[in-house]
């Protein structure tokens, strides 16, 4: 008996999500509907409804995430003004920190 109530409240809550998912999509309708007639009537062009998403700017945002900041004009100003310096914070100090490469002389193959 518990299973037929359960099997029946969630028939019902599966019809009133049906019923609000029509009204949204009627009320939807009615709008657009009304817009483009309102459009018609002035004689103004119907502009579509469009996402202002551009998915470049995505990767964009990813790449960037990756790189460190650069310094702000207002960041060098402070850093030259504590007497430090102002290069970029990606730039190494001591080259002789670099463990894992050896250099070698330029060889130009011809």
């Amino acid at each position: 008996m518990l299973n037929f109530f359960l099997r029946l409240v969630l028939f019902f809550l599966g019809l009133i999500f049906a019923a609000s998912l029509a009204v949204s999509v009627l009320l939807l309708a009615m709008v657009w509907g009304l817009r483009y007639g309102w459009a018609r009537l002035t004689g103004q062009p119907v502009k579509p409804w469009v996402m202002r998403f551009d998915p470049r700017g995505g990767f964009d945002r990813f790449r960037a995430a990756g790189r460190p900041a650069e310094p702000t004009a207002a960041d060098v100003v402070a850093a030259r003004a504590r007497g430090q310096e102002a290069d970029s914070p990606v730039r190494l100090r001591d080259p002789g920190q670099v463990t894992d490469v050896q250099a070698r002389p330029v060889s130009r193959e011809e």
